[in-house]
């Protein structure tokens, strides 16, 4: 079973439900949830999200939805059907889209809680002129996805750990935020550009950290979930 009281969701980024569900299971006391993203769903689809609660574990679905307002209800109610904890879009797509998921969200039972992306850690400062448009900072940018997010009703943001403060402070405690650019520090960071120690992030104000090759990769993944925990209480 996951333990409640832990804020870690490891991300099984791993291309088979075999492997999934043997990560899961060897790393579960550590866990407050898994996170099913793109290459897990795409190869296996709804069964996974359910071997992941047979095993007593909540999933935070990780799809992005990002579309026309219509079809990203479509897909949340469809999410909330599967019985998923917590779900993701792209704030980007804008306010009716994000409206749309709101009341999506809020038809369903049980109530999934329905997060937005606001900019993805891979990407540097400088890149977010050329992305969106704008002559916002990375930090403004942020800022206003999280205003946009909070006014259509979601329950909170995905965002990097150098933005927590800032979404914090201008959002409020009851806002959730979920950070993944969590590295241990002494793990490569890979393609992850924001990033900080999980103990930081949560010491910054974040609800939930997202870990994933620190531990996947792992010699021995639940050790190194468990050090991730114990790093955190520290």
């Amino acid at each position: 079973m996951a333990a409640s009281s832990s804020p870690v969701i490891l991300a099984l980024d791993l291309p088979t439900l075999k492997e999934a569900a043997d990560m899961a299971r060897r790393t579960a006391p550590f866990l407050a949830a898994v996170k099913i993203g793109k290459q897990l769903f795409t190869a296996e689809g709804p069964v996974a999200v359910r071997a992941m609660h047979d095993l007593g574990l909540r999933v935070f679905l990780d799809l992005k939805f990002h579309d026309i307002p219509n079809t990203v209800a479509g897909a949340v109610t469809a999410a909330a059907r599967l019985g998923v904890w917590m779900l993701n879009v792209h704030a980007s797509g804008g306010r009716a889209m994000l409206d749309a998921a709101a009341r999506a969200a809020a038809g369903a039972t049980p109530r999934p809680l329905v997060l937005a992306v606001t900019i993805l850690t891979s990407l540097a400062p400088e890149e977010i002129g050329e992305l969106f448009g704008t002559t916002r900072s990375l930090a403004e940018q942020v800022g206003y996805l999280a205003t946009l997010t909070r006014a259509a009703g979601l329950d909170g943001v995905v965002a990097s750990p150098h933005e927590i403060a800032l979404v914090r402070k201008t959002r409020g405690a009851r806002f959730l935020i979920v950070t993944p650019g969590v590295r241990p520090a002494e793990a490569e960071r890979g393609d992850q550009r924001r990033v900080m120690t999980p103990g930081e992030a949560v010491r910054a104000g974040a609800d939930y950290v997202v870990i994933g090759r620190p531990v996947l990769a792992a010699a021995d993944p639940a050790d190194a979930a468990r050090r991730i925990v114990e790093e955190i209480g520290r």
